[in-house]
């Protein structure tokens, strides 16, 4: 056995050529341009898996091996292949090695993500991922225990967004050199790997590296980073130990954004789509009719909007409700008279010379609180898992700790709240024992569905319990109006809502947060629920809506509001009423006291605008009829009439209306000029925001110009706000 073995090594010795220069740079260039063509591109085929793993393995290819080690052709290509691979272990010179134009050359993939790195001696590899969650690699050769399919185990890293998942790290191929026609630079790629060709039983191989299905360079490292984490890896290496040398221990340090970027989460605000009101002819559609709107809810939206680097969504944009969310100085009503006073005034458009704006100012009486009769609340609030954020569920908790501060020792309140199903978190409690009340409100947490209508009814039973005869009731509704268990249909909600305000107990919603803020259902509960609509983006807002202006929510002065104009064609050729889409009522509507409409709370100031357009102005838009013959004459306009106005109303509890009626003329003013200058100007910009093309040659910088000259007294700084949210308006337009 030993003479044989020795013939064999005698055989080696007399094949191996001697060293040659030539022959090593030969080596290196065949190297380098195997690399560019294996590194540099994507391969066409698949990367191998479990199923379709490239067969044979060590043990295969030693046997292979052993088989053609006989022949002299074989001695002699073993040993050229061998003088190539030690050359380039012991020189570990591949700065000849193809780089990218950053200096790191693509080597390898991990798991699904792509990572860089340049081959070079052994050392620590550290991963980095900056703030963008890109990764940077510095380089090294791991050890690996190397299997039979090929593959080394080894705990790679799989980084998807912030998560770091061990997985296993694809390896060299086995290094199997039978014959050196093999390694020829044409050799097609298999798999991400250099193609093995079967000869019968026999198999052809030739070194080969793993190549990344889709190389990518990773960005440089952040200097935001804040936090690291570390996981060991196994990189590329070879079996048999013939390029032992190489293999090391890598240390990966992922390096964490100093604030992880938290998932964008879809937007799902809901808001109820309505047409701009178009321009009516006056001697087509003489009669204009609509319901009063004392919500504010709009005007809060925009605010929250605009705060936030955003104009806001058209719809969100109700221009009646920014217009209304104002306090202005109009005259008390008399004693002894209707439970308001109204004020016509005819004024210049802003933004059109040529025609004209007729403004309605309709203000309420207030209540002394000295005076106000005992009430009773229900507090419906929504504590389902949407509720969570900072700007929902505890802020709705501070803005009732205000409106507890402000209410009579009598006054009753109870606490209701749902989320996956309805419950009562407080019995009725005498507002006196505010401790009680506070340590409820304090106890609540968000979490579950959003069983809106079984809390609703909940609510409502209470409220019908708590009201002795004479009683006021109110329920005051608190979410951001996602329901999802239950009634969720507006329509549905709004018959369930009718039929509950016939008790007499009312519904006032309250909004929060944003995001999946849902104002479509809010404005069908407030509208039909005869209550209001608030929305609550902040503490001040809370101090406005249930402090300041508690009285208007709590305590109704009048039923059913509904306001008819009919214009006189001989005097005005066109109309449009500005704002109120959502309150249009048919004509036929006004007369019918079944018919809903809103209400006016006590100190609530309503007011409405109708931009008009004089006959003969050069601002009419819509020519005459060729075809059309009337024999009715336009109504008399000797003493200038530009209208008739008509306002209907039902005093609380009762069932017939009650109509007021006043003339508009020419030149009708009520002495309001400043307040219906800044109402205009509030109106303009709602207009500007909802991109109503009736609006020409004016801008939001105008808007602002009119409401600064025109701000009277700001005693809480509200208009002030207004301007302010005027310059952001104008900045993100």
């Amino acid at each position: 056995m030993s003479d044989e073995l020795d013939k064999l090594k005698q055989a080696m010795q007399n094949a191996t050529p001697p060293p040659s220069d030539d022959a090593r740079d030969r080596a290196l260039r065949v190297a380098a341009e195997e690399f560019e063509k294996t590194f540099q591109g994507s391969p066409e085929t698949v990367r191998p898996t479990s199923q379709n793993a490239p067969s044979g393995g060590f043990m295969r290819g030693a046997v292979s091996m052993f088989r053609r080690l006989t022949t002299r052709e074989a001695l002699l290509t073993t040993a050229s292949v061998a003088t190539v691979v030690v050359a380039v272990v012991v020189t570990q010179d591949f700065n000849s090695l193809p780089e990218d134009n950053h200096g790191k050359i693509i080597v390898g993939e991990f798991a699904d993500t792509k990572v860089g790195a340049t081959l070079q001696s052994p050392q620590t590899s550290t991963i980095r991922q900056d703030a963008t969650s890109q990764i940077v690699i510095n380089e090294t050769a791991p050890a690996a225990q190397p299997l039979d399919d090929g593959f080394a185990t080894g705990a790679a890293t799989s980084i998807a967004g912030n998560e770091v998942v061990q997985q296993q790290a694809p390896v060299l191929d086995a290094l199997d050199v039978t014959d050196q026609a093999s390694s020829s630079p044409n050799t097609p790629l298999v798999d991400g790997r250099l193609r093995t060709e079967s000869d019968g039983d026999d198999e052809i191989g030739v070194l080969s590296f793993v190549a990344p299905a889709a190389p990518i360079v990773m960005s440089e490292e952040s200097e935001a980073v804040t936090t690291e984490r570390r996981a060991n890896v196994t990189a590329p290496t070879t079996s048999q130990g013939i390029v032992a040398d190489m293999a090391a221990t890598a240390e990966i340090t992922i390096i964490q954004p100093a604030e992880p970027v938290p998932a964008i989460e879809a937007n799902t605000e809901l808001f109820p789509e309505a047409d701009i009101n178009p321009l009516k002819v006056a001697s087509e559609e003489p009669v204009s009719t609509f319901s009063i709107d004392v919500d504010t809810a709009s005007y809060g939206i925009v605010r929250s909007s605009l705060m936030n680097g955003q104009l806001p969504p058209r719809d969100a944009v109700r221009t009646e409700e920014l217009i209304n969310y104002f306090p202005y100085d109009y005259p008390l009503p008399a004693e002894g008279e209707a439970p308001f006073s109204t004020s016509v005034t005819v004024m210049d458009t802003p933004w059109n010379a040529d025609t004209k704006l007729l403004h309605i100012g309709i203000q309420g009486f207030d209540i002394a609180v000295e005076d106000r009769p005992p009430v009773n609340l229900v507090f419906l609030i929504d504590t389902s898992g949407s509720m969570n954020d900072a700007n929902k569920l505890p802020l709705l908790i501070n803005s009732f700790r205000l409106m507890l501060a402000n209410l009579q020792p009598e006054d009753q309140v109870a606490i209701v709240t749902y989320a996956g199903s309805a419950g009562m978190a407080l019995e009725p409690t005498p507002a006196s024992d505010s401790a009680k009340i506070l340590a409820s409100l304090q106890n609540l947490s968000a979490g579950g569905s959003t069983a809106g209508q079984a809390g609703l009814q909940q609510a409502y039973a209470l409220a019908e319990q708590m009201a002795d005869d004479g009683d006021i009731s109110r329920v005051i509704l608190a979410t951001d109006g996602d329901f999802n268990v239950g009634i969720s249909d507006p329509e549905k909600l709004q018959s369930f809502v009718e039929d509950k305000r016939d008790s007499g107990v009312y519904l006032s919603v309250l909004g929060f947060g944003r995001g999946n803020y849902n104002d479509t259902i809010m404005q069908t509960l407030a509208q039909n629920g005869n209550g209001t609509a608030a929305y609550i983006d902040t503490l001040a807002e809370a101090q406005k809506v249930l402090v300041d202006q508690i009285g208007g929510a709590l305590f109704t002065i009048a039923q059913d509001v509904k306001i008819q104009i009919e214009f006189n064609p001989a005097e005005i050729a066109e109309y449009r009423l500005i704002g109120y889409e959502t309150r249009a009522l048919n004509r036929e509507d006004f007369n019918n006291d079944a018919v809903d409409a809103g209400e006016i709370g006590a100190g609530h100031s309503v007011t409405a605008i109708y931009e008009i357009t004089p006959v003969g102005s050069p601002a009419v838009s819509v020519d005459d009829l060729r075809y059309t013959q009337t024999d009715a004459q336009p109504a008399s306009s000797e003493n200038g009439e530009y209208a008739f106005l008509k306002l209907r109303y039902k005093n609380p509890g009762e069932d017939r209306s009650i109509l007021l009626t006043t003339p508009v003329f020419a030149d009708s003013d009520a002495g309001l000029q400043s307040e219906a200058n800044f109402a205009a100007a509030v109106a303009g910009f709602a207009q500007l925001l909802r991109d109503d093309d009736r609006i020409r040659g004016w801008d939001i910088a105008d808007a602002q110009a009119l409401a600064q000259q025109n701000m009277g007294a700001d005693p809480f700084g509200y208009r002030a706000e207004l301007i302010t949210l005027m310059r952001l308006a104008d900045s993100l337009k």
